[in-house]
């Protein structure tokens, strides 16, 4: 029997769904294991019937995510589409988003746990982009699509943005979707993403969980407000650990986050040709290849557009997502 069907008010310990179509509930029901009543729960995601745009997503979640299988990957359990309701049931991750430890004080992430996490989603690119039948794109990672299980292993969710190609195909484009932050700076002016932008966004994340910082921050100094431009500054000056997470105190391996953050200046390298795949990139991470020697000044490459400017979007990026800063430039 469901005790719990709450679609207005979310439980803080899994996250809202990926767009303003869509909303999620943590659900509940009483279940008898060898005799004991046991309370299982988990999330499920409803989308409205009348969005076009929700109904597309629903359709590339249970085409996607419905047929992968990996550990760090977010699995669908269930889903229903009968008298015009959708539905789609996902495990329960206990500890919710990375962005809400990162970001929100739900608590404070070990540095070990923290290299963890990094790995964990690199582990995920790694098959969607490599080890999968196909290529997947997933066209929207970010801190807020990384989920925690109780043990906080990494599980990348959120495929509503997906796109499958074959694998020959994977460095070529699709069109454009992500979130402001995380969008590879050449996919702004493109209008396309490939593989070489899943990297970029994966980058931008590595960075968060080094720093404890959004990729845009606007309550900071000015030099500080592009979280990957100040860290590129510190690379080049030799201080990179003045970007480590203050809260973690000293309580962390120098070497390790140097490693990471060189790693997630890599993966945002200006010019997609120079950045890593996800494969190389979790061989340093494994310490199974050596750091990269990057530029001690940040490049700029040529489509880079003009300077941040406080709640102004590039033009050419259009179809805001309200609730998540997603954006997507037709599917």
């Amino acid at each position: 029997m469901l005790i719990m069907k709450l679609f207005d008010q979310v439980p803080y310990a899994y996250k809202r769904g990926g767009s303003h179509n869509a909303k999620v509930a943590l659900w509940s029901t009483w279940t008898k294991n060898n005799g004991v009543n046991m309370l299982l729960s988990f999330p499920v995601k409803r989308v409205s019937k009348s969005s076009k745009q929700g109904i597309k997503e629903y359709a590339s979640e249970v085409r996607i995510i419905s047929r992968l299988r990996h550990r760090n990957l977010v699995q669908l359990t269930g889903w229903c589409h009968n008298n015009g309701t959708l539905l789609l049931v996902y495990e329960y991750m206990e500890n919710g988003s990375l962005d809400s430890h990162l970001f929100k004080q739900k608590s404070l992430l070990a540095w070990g746990t923290r290299y963890k996490i990094a790995h964990g989603l690199a582990s995920a690119l790694v098959y969607l982009h490599e080890e999968w039948e196909q290529c997947v794109l997933h066209r929207d990672i970010k801190s807020s699509n990384v989920m925690l299980d109780s043990n906080f292993n990494a599980k990348l969710g959120d495929f509503g943005l997906a796109k499958l190609v074959d694998h020959e195909k994977g460095s070529k484009t699709t069109k454009l979707a992500g979130t402001m932050g995380y969008i590879a700076p050449e996919c702004v002016v493109t209008g396309k993403a490939n593989k070489e932008s899943d990297v970029y966004s994966f980058g931008c994340v590595a960075l968060e969980i080094a720093c404890g910082r959004r990729s845009i921050e606007y309550n900071v100094q000015e030099n500080q407000m592009r979280l990957l431009e100040w860290v590129w500054e510190l690379y080049g000056t030799g201080t990179l650990l003045q970007a480590a997470d203050s809260r973690m105190g000293s309580d962390f391996d120098g070497e390790g986050i140097k490693r990471l953050m060189i790693v997630g200046l890599w993966c945002v390298h200006p010019d997609p040709q120079h950045r890593p795949s996800m494969r190389q990139a979790i061989q340093v991470l494994n310490f199974e290849a050596s750091l990269p020697i990057l530029p001690l000044t940040m490049p700029v490459a040529s489509y880079m557009t003009s300077p941040i400017v406080k709640n102004q979007l590039p033009s050419s990026v259009t179809n805001r997502d309200s609730s998540n800063g997603s954006l997507v430039v037709g599917r």
